[in-house]
């Protein structure tokens, strides 16, 4: 039966709320992230949502454990939506998709049996949702991508993904906040700064953003301050 608390050690408790991942639990993960903060207090530790689940995470000197789970119980047994905000537009993250940024564009065209600006514009029309941070500080979860462009992860990972990497596994996208190893398949490069230590929050996008890649030249990708380590000069 859902939504179930489940042990997640001595200072936390796994809120499983939904089974299947979809668009419409978010309203439910943001109201619960809220109401934590809220309720918790000075106790909490740390939020984590996830596509179907809510980490709490919380100082068991400061409050014992069953006492958060009485707690996270009461929270539920009145849970409601947070309303959607359709006045707040998506966050726009400017993107150079070039195969010099992007060598997996080409193969995903070929699987799909399309060409490369079939791809880009599959990718870019979508306004897609945050659902869940994790991986890397600032690495956003988002879906979901047009299945005619999705791709397994590669089989064999790159020990080194630039930063601001725009990427595709499976039916979800994101982008490398910052030069870590990873196996997604590279279609870009977005100007965005996604994490950053001096921003409050650290990290550009939350879980329940509505996101939009959008499409630059080079150069306008160069003018935002786009990294263009690695790419020939005559790209």
């Amino acid at each position: 039966m859902l939504p179930r608390i489940e042990s997640a050690g001595l200072d936390g408790w796994m809120v499983r709320l939904f089974d299947t991942i979809d668009e419409a639990n978010m309203p439910w993960l943001t109201a619960l992230v809220r109401r934590c903060e809220a309720s918790f207090g000075d106790a909490l530790v740390d939020l984590v949502p996830s596509y179907t689940t809510l980490l709490v995470v919380f100082d068991p000197l400061a409050m014992a454990p069953d006492d958060a789970r009485r707690r996270l119980t009461a929270l539920l047994a009145d849970l409601q939506p947070d309303e959607q905000r359709e006045d707040v537009g998506p966050r726009e993250l400017p993107t150079w998709y070039d195969p010099s940024v992007g060598p997996e564009l080409e193969r995903l065209a070929e699987r799909g049996e399309m060409t490369v600006e079939d791809v880009i514009k599959r990718h870019s029309q979508i306004e897609y949702r945050v659902f869940a941070l994790g991986f890397a500080p600032g690495f956003a979860f988002m879906g979901r991508v047009d299945e005619h462009i999705a791709g397994p992860r590669l089989e064999t990972p790159r020990r080194r993904v630039p930063k601001g990497s725009v990427a595709i596994a499976e039916r979800q996208t994101s982008a490398y906040p910052l030069v870590s190893p990873g196996g997604w398949n590279l279609i870009g490069r977005t100007s965005a700064v996604l994490f950053d230590r001096h921003r409050e929050g650290f990290s550009l996008l939350a879980v329940g953003d509505r996101v939009r890649f959008v499409p630059v030249s080079r150069a306008e990708f160069e003018r935002l301050g786009g990294d263009t380590q690695g790419v020939e000069a005559s790209q």
